[in-house]
């Protein structure tokens, strides 16, 4: 019982989803829109730094957090975004 219940706190906390403009933090993110994989480094989100990545639409590109590591390897993500029933396309 205390494994269920420590495996859906996890899903609960890693199921974080915002539009991608909102990215403040460091991590591994799934896009919503086509599965693929972002990785976005500290070094991604400081002022001044290039590349910038800005991806405009005519609505938000959603997206997932699966984790607080942006170097989370492939295999784990995959875990990780098909335990939140997510189509992985990575």
């Amino acid at each position: 019982m205390q494994a269920i219940k420590k495996d859906l706190e996890y899903k609960r906390l890693q199921a974080v989803q915002m539009p991608f403009e909102e990215i403040e933090t460091p991590g591994t993110y799934y896009s919503n829109w086509s599965g693929h994989l972002i990785r976005v480094p500290e070094d991604g989100l400081k002022a001044g730094r290039s590349p910038v990545i800005d991806i405009l639409g005519k609505s938000a590109m959603i997206v997932t957090k699966l984790s607080d590591d942006p170097f989370m390897t492939l295999t784990k993500a995959r875990i990780v975004a098909a335990d939140l029933d997510l189509e992985v396309n990575f």
